[in-house]
């Protein structure tokens, strides 16, 4: 029993940091509409920042604490909401989590830069030394005070939201903006108070884990934040009392796993590996807040995330010819030997780097470009191509290849099947909770890849080996032309159709009969595939890979510089791939004093996409043509259609034998007609979604 009431307050202790991050959270989502995937990155920025104060500088820690909490953090939240969130009203959903991400890849490179990891750093906890006896367990006062904290948040919070104009006006934000403002109460002042408030609240989470953990590291700090979004959905971003009690069930789930979890039998067997070690006890409690939310976002009843009138896109969807990429291919080939004959040695090996992961960036085309189906995990999938790659490789069996895409685009569709009843931020949060569980149950745990390196193979072709790095160069740019040309030849299909249909309008699709079951399987399966195959050309490129390769952290630049070079164009995947190796490999190089703005240069790229959602090769073709346009006199006046040309029809959607009527009604959905907006859309976003506060 003893035990038992151990591991209890240890679970509480838990559950009351899990709730203060989590509270933070939909405070912040609740009134400004962006769930800020910085959370965690701003309360290890904080925790960094009282280190620097405490110890760092000998600030006494009650002073410390003030600045931190009461100054700078709320200091920070104002700024961001000020300058980045503001301007993100009216876009993309998908624009909204890119923009977020951004801020959180920003974040980390920049408390890299000030703090480098490679550095130990100590934190006293709170009164240290001293204790409370609770008989059956020592409670520290960090742990005390962690409690105490999130009952006061508790409190403030309720006190907050129905106890003040301040707070009445918030929650009237929550039910509709619009009226909010008619009213006299600007919404974006509501939205600066709890993005101050939420970075508040994401600080104390902060301090408080790195005071009871004694030291501070960057990545524990800044994936917090999964465990408390495991929390806030059991509130599902709108209660708090829900949210917290999430929170201690995630808690005391934890503990118990400590205690009484045992896992010291074989339970199966994958890729010839017991499976052991790879769900060992650290890595299995570690993983359960993912799990959680992997579990709650996919069997509680789904609720759109908001619900608003659908408006015309702004973004371009470029429809090459693959005929023009089949010969890019031979032009790509020429371009890469020509490269690795200029620069040979270390510049030929990273460039290879860059384009394998340009092969990556090309998966989320389909996914995100086409289907508008967002995804955080490619390199989870590319992990499981190269490490497939690595265990049946042998001496580079090109058999062994297609087997690592074969069973790459199998987990895609087991991933696929319960997520894509899901969309937009939950998709996205899912996605992301299924590369964090690869990290802590697969990559992390030494069964696949022994003694933190596993060697990973280079093809043998028809007698052929692409050992020389400059081969395998010219190999990669092959790879990438032909995968490239095949997504453009997709845009055209009838498949490719349906993917920008129902990126415009699910529901739309829907009502006409396409099976988006079937086509959001299909694309899924498809990009992981694709991701697969760059993730296992990038493994042989580095010749052995280890946990950290394909860390969720390492899909952030990677989704951001996709999305940067333009999300909807496969050029912008090869711009993505190239731009990777020069700014996160090549350039540091040669410039190394300049090494901190080339890693955060992709965050700030990213942020910027609110104003420029099209990428920048997409902008610059449409520049071009504007150009183009303006000297032989055409009109420039109409603005790119979405899904790229005004003669839309269902013949062409692959949607054939569909009344006028029927026609028409898919043509207002997709805002193709002279109408501004579909009525019963709108009409349906005029509903209230509820409050904060239950």
């Amino acid at each position: 029993m003893d035990q038992f009431l151990t591991f209890t307050i240890i679970g509480l202790v838990t559950g009351a940091l899990y709730a203060v991050a989590a509270s933070g959270l939909v405070v912040t989502y609740t009134t400004s509409g962006i769930f800020n995937f910085a959370h965690g990155a701003i309360g290890m920025l904080a925790a960094f920042t009282y280190w620097q104060l405490r110890v760092a500088w000998g600030w006494p820690a009650p002073l410390a604490v003030v600045v931190v909490l009461v100054v700078l953090a709320p200091l920070f939240g104002a700024v961001v909401e000020r300058t980045i969130v503001r301007g993100l009203e009216g876009v993309s959903e998908v624009t909204k989590l890119i923009v977020s991400v951004s801020l959180l890849f920003g974040v980390y490179q920049g408390a890299i830069t000030l703090w480098p990891p490679d550095v130990g750093r100590n934190l006293p906890g709170f009164f240290a030394g001293n204790s409370i006896d609770l008989g059956v367990y020592d409670l520290s006062w960090n742990e005390a005070i962690t409690i105490a904290a999130a009952v006061a948040t508790a409190v403030g919070l309720r006190l907050l939201l129905f106890g003040t104009r301040r707070g009445v006006a918030m929650r009237a934000v929550v039910d509709d903006r619009d009226l909010t403002r008619l009213n006299g109460a600007p919404p974006w002042r509501s939205s600066m108070v709890s993005w101050a408030l939420g970075s508040a609240l994401a600080a104390l989470a902060g301090v408080l884990l790195a005071t009871s953990q004694g030291s501070l590291s960057h990545i524990p700090l800044t994936l917090l934040v999964i465990n408390a979004y495991g929390a806030a959905m059991f509130g599902r971003l709108r209660s708090l009392p829900l949210t917290f009690a999430g929170a201690v069930v995630l808690g005391l789930a934890q503990s118990y796993a400590i205690g009484y979890v045992k896992l010291d039998k074989p339970v199966g067997s994958v890729l010839g590996h017991e499976l052991t070690r790879a769900l060992s006890l650290t890595g299995l409690r570690s993983a359960i807040p993912t799990i959680a939310l992997f579990a709650v976002l996919l069997f509680l009843p789904p609720l759109k995330v908001r619900a608003g009138a659908q408006q015309r896109s702004r973004e371009i969807i470029p429809a090459p010819s693959p005929v023009v990429w089949l010969v890019g291919t031979v032009v790509l080939a020429a371009a890469a030997f020509g490269f690795a004959t200029a620069f040979p040695g270390l510049r030929t090996f990273q460039m290879g780097q860059g384009l394998a992961l340009g092969i990556v960036m090309l998966s989320l085309v389909p996914l995100i470009g086409y289907a508008g189906q967002i995804s955080l995990a490619p390199m989870a999938f590319a992990g499981i191509g190269a490490v497939a790659m690595g265990n049946w490789g042998g001496s580079g069996d090109p058999l062994a290849l297609v087997a690592a895409v074969a069973l790459t685009a199998a987990v895609g569709a087991l991933v696929a099947l319960p997520a894509i009843r899901l969309q937009g931020l939950y998709l996205a949060l899912a996605t992301a909770a299924f590369a964090v569980l690869m990290d802590q149950l697969v990559f992390s745990q030494g069964t696949f890849i022994p003694n933190a390196n596993l060697g990973v193979p280079r093809l043998d072709l028809f007698g052929i080996s692409f050992d020389d790095d400059r081969a395998h160069l010219v190999l990669i740019g092959v790879v990438f032309g032909l995968v490239a040309t095949g997504v453009v030849w997709l845009r055209g299909r009838r498949f490719g159709r349906r993917l920008l249909a129902m990126k415009s309008s699910e529901a739309a699709c829907a009502t006409l009969g396409v099976d988006l079951t079937a086509t959001k399987l299909a694309v899924f399966t498809l990009s992981a595939a694709i991701a697969g195959l760059g993730g296992a050309l990038y493994g042989a490129q580095l010749n052995s890979i280890g946990p950290p390769t394909f860390a969720f952290l390492q899909s952030l630049p990677v989704v951001l510089l996709a999305v940067v070079g333009g999300i909807a164009a496969v050029g912008g995947a090869l711009f993505g791939g190239i731009l990777y190796a020069l700014t996160f490999l090549i350039l540091p190089d040669l410039l190394p004093g300049l090494t901190d703005l080339f890693a955060i240069a992709p965050a700030l790229a990213g942020i910027s996409l609110g104003r420029n959602p099209n990428g920048a090769v997409s902008e610059a073709v449409a520049s071009v043509r504007r150009r183009r346009e303006g000297r032989t006199g055409a009109s420039t006046a109409t603005s790119p259609d979405p899904l790229a040309g005004p003669d839309l029809d269902l013949d062409r959607l692959g949607l054939e034998g569909f009344t006028a009527a029927e026609r028409d009604a898919l043509d207002r959905a997709l805002g193709l007609d002279a109408e501004p907006l579909y009525v019963p859309l709108r009409t349906a976003a005029a509903r209230p979604v509820g409050v904060a506060g239950g």
